[in-house]
């Protein structure tokens, strides 16, 4: 439905986007470039973190202060280029992106930033690479394939340390959590079954944030 006096298909959550955008750390000349190229590049561009989101991820790791980051599911390395930008100093990022189809997007967007020297890009399989890399981590933030996300919770979290922070996107999954015509669908139930392992893990606190497609922030307390 779109918001009287803004045209067909301009809705009020449009108008608050933009609100928030203008109000908000403006977005850099190269986290700019990536987004426009992956929206002109890629089949699915919403897989990409963007502004509102890049500067919440960023936020979030200066509040951190993580010295040893994982990223699961680098896509085109948007929000990977935020994680990277807030270390602190002698921080690193792994991020681990199972297509290798997008090694010569991301490399590209990563050689062009002046934090390339904080990101360690992996292409392969999270769940294979993760146990040989031999590290233990201060953040995560998992941004895959949702029909792997109670497999990503229940590998991940022996790597995350007591302390640390796990950050899980599209948990909300665009409302379909709580549409039951999605019931059948194996992404939805997946990442269900992930909210529902968070909420019930008794070695983990739980806050949820209503942003863009769900933003879940799991913090490990032993």
């Amino acid at each position: 439905m779109s918001t009287s006096g803004q045209g067909i298909g301009y809705t009020g959550e449009d108008r608050i986007e933009e609100y928030i955008s203008a109000h908000i750390q403006p977005e850099s000349s190269l986290l700019k470039r990536i987004y426009r190229e992956t929206n002109l590049k890629m089949l699915n561009p919403r897989m990409a973190s963007g502004h509102i989101q890049g500067r919440l991820i960023s936020m979030l790791v200066s509040m951190i202060r993580p010295q040893m980051v994982l990223e699961v599911g680098t896509f085109t390395g948007y929000a990977t280029l935020c994680i990277a930008e807030s270390l602190p100093e002698g921080g690193r990022v792994h991020t681990i992106e199972i297509d290798d189809e997008l090694e010569d997007f991301i490399r590209k967007g990563f050689d062009d930033s002046p934090f390339s020297d904080r990101i360690i890009l992996h292409i392969g399989d999270a769940l294979e690479t993760v146990p040989g890399l031999g590290l233990m981590f201060d953040m995560i933030f998992l941004d895959a394939e949702k029909r792997e996300y109670p497999d990503y919770y229940n590998v991940l979290m022996d790597y995350l340390k007591p302390g640390g922070y796990m950050l899980a996107d599209n948990t909300l999954w665009d409302g379909h959590v709580v549409d039951s015509n999605y019931d059948s669908d194996p992404q939805t139930v997946a990442v269900k079954r992930f909210n529902d392992m968070a909420a019930a893990d008794g070695r983990v606190e739980v806050a949820m944030i209503p942003v863009r497609d769900g933003l879940t922030i799991i913090r490990k307390t032993n």
